[in-house]
């Protein structure tokens, strides 16, 4: 289910709060959550990941992606977490793709050589092609 991006970044579909003994096996420190609340009627509430989460000495973070798009606070944020925290992080949201396409994006943003970081999403099952304009110009930003 967990879907590994690199080896500290884990990418997933919408998780349980059975699925977080897993994660912190697998040494997962942060739990980020890309899913506005109330996009469908079956997730579990980000409350309760959370509290859950935290039960487990895991921190967590929401930061939501509508289907709207990505922001630059949005993509700064992710980067922030993800530097956040010497141990794995797992990102979540319905599919796994806001959480993947959110993580290259913040590559980008960081001057990460870009065909790396799509080809290890394509490895994780995802392709980030909708955002590689983006990640293009966040890339040239980072100087």
């Amino acid at each position: 289910m967990f879907h590994r991006l690199t080896d500290s970044v884990l990418a997933s579909p919408q998780i349980s709060i059975a699925d977080l003994s897993e994660a912190k096996a697998l040494g997962v420190s942060l739990v980020i959550n890309n899913r506005p609340e109330g996009e469908t009627s079956d997730q579990v509430p980000g409350s309760e990941i959370e509290a859950a989460a935290r039960a487990l000495g895991m921190d967590y973070v929401a930061i939501p992606v509508t289907h709207a798009g990505f922001s630059g606070p949005q993509v700064e944020a992710m980067a922030t977490a993800l530097k956040s925290t010497a141990g794995k992080v797992l990102a979540y949201c319905r599919s796994g793709t806001r959480s993947t396409l959110l993580w290259a994006l913040a590559q980008a943003q960081a001057g990460a050589d870009l065909d790396a970081v799509a080809a290890q999403a394509a490895d994780a099952g995802y392709d980030v092609t909708p955002v590689r304009p983006l990640m293009d110009m966040l890339k040239a930003r980072s100087g």
